[in-house]
């Protein structure tokens, strides 16, 4: 009998470790764009913006405010990409700075905009590379 025990809790300890290590296609694909957009965060953002995306005091902002992410999700690209110059306003503080350019692609964007969008307290989902591209075409 104590055999039998073992072998049905055996089996349900497979059963349950089987179904949590099952992801949905989108979720691998988050997971994938989350974690290589960290380490283009940490090469490219972080020395500005950051380990936790608080900014450095009222020279650059921090990234933690989601309504800005939020509403300037369409611009974002251009922002990264081709870098800021002039004021912008992040949690009704005013920001007069210079971002530089960065040299990433449309994918790098989308997955460092992952990361952003769902760390510091963020949680918006993947950002997918064809709504980087879209962004990139309306650049001004």
């Amino acid at each position: 009998m104590n055999l039998k025990v073992i072998g049905i809790g055996s089996i349900l300890f497979l059963v349950a470790g089987m179904l949590v290590s099952c992801e949905s296609d989108e979720q691998i694909e988050f997971n994938r764009y989350y974690s290589l957009g960290t380490a283009l965060y940490q090469t490219h953002c972080q020395n500005c913006h950051g380990a936790q995306g608080e900014g450095l005091g009222g020279l650059i902002p921090p990234l933690t405010d989601s309504l800005f992410l939020k509403t300037q999700k369409g611009s974002l690209p251009c922002s990264i990409k081709n870098g800021i110059k002039g004021s912008i306003k992040v949690n009704n503080k005013l920001y007069d700075g210079e971002m530089l350019p960065a040299d990433l692609t449309p994918l790098e964007i989308a997955e460092v905009l992952t990361y952003i969008n769902n760390s510091f307290g963020n949680k918006s989902g993947i950002i997918p590379s064809t709504s980087v591209e879209a962004g990139l075409k309306a650049c001004r």
